[in-house]
């Protein structure tokens, strides 16, 4: 009696996998297309040659294609994904690009001091009854107070004309600044934000960034305000 030959639905399966997994390391289109092509060769040679006293399991075939399909689809919705998370990428570089040579609000803790004055800025993450910011040289000692009063949680911006707790004129140059704020005697969550201006823009593999003069790179969500 002539043998039969078979082929192991799990062994033609794994073999068609390990084929769909290199081929999306690579993101090679037609290694994806070859493997498919193999995986129903090797199914239709299986059928031509099972046994016909042990047939393959319907529920096996119709498993190792649903299998088969879903790699496929999601290998191509993940080029799908990348070929618009590139163009969004894109689009939001040049919209960045806008900033170029705008002054802006980003973390930071100093502010420096000219002749019309210095600009910082602060963040509450909630609504504050009593925000105070406190200005200070390069000794620590307190310089001057500015009194925001009651705010809303968000960004606001603030000037200091450069006078001193005394009244006379603080000398020029660079401060440090630290706020505090209240909520009917609670301590509320507060950020200081330093003015710096775009000088570039940067895409990288962490997305968009912002070069702010010496103040270093920041992400657009850090830009808290636009001057």
């Amino acid at each position: 009696m002539a043998t039969t030959s078979t082929t192991a639905p799990g062994t033609a399966a794994a073999d068609i996998y390990a084929s769909l997994a290199r081929a999306a390391e690579k993101k090679d289109a037609t290694a994806t297309d070859e493997a498919q092509t193999n995986f129903l060769t090797l199914l239709t040679t299986q059928l031509k040659n099972q046994d016909p006293l042990n047939p393959l399991d319907n529920a096996q075939v119709t498993s190792q294609l649903a299998q088969i399909s879903t790699v496929d689809g999601i290998e191509r919705l993940n080029q799908t994904l990348a070929t618009m998370m590139d163009g969004m990428l894109g689009s939001e570089t040049m919209q960045a690009a806008a900033l170029v040579g705008r002054s802006v609000l980003v973390p930071g803790q100093h502010l420096t001091l000219g002749e019309g004055g210095a600009l910082g800025g602060v963040t509450l993450d909630d609504a504050a009854t009593d925000v105070t910011v406190s200005i200070m040289d390069a000794t620590g000692r307190e310089v001057a107070v500015i009194n925001m009063g009651a705010l809303e949680a968000g960004t606001y911006a603030f000037r200091w004309d450069g006078t001193a707790i005394d009244g006379s004129a603080a000398a020029g140059g660079r401060y440090s600044v630290a706020v505090k704020a209240l909520a009917d005697g609670e301590k509320v969550t507060a950020q200081t934000l330093e003015q710096g201006t775009v000088t570039s823009i940067t895409r990288g593999t962490a997305g968009v960034a912002a070069e702010v003069g010496s103040l270093g790179m920041f992400g657009m969500s850090e830009i808290r305000q636009i001057l």
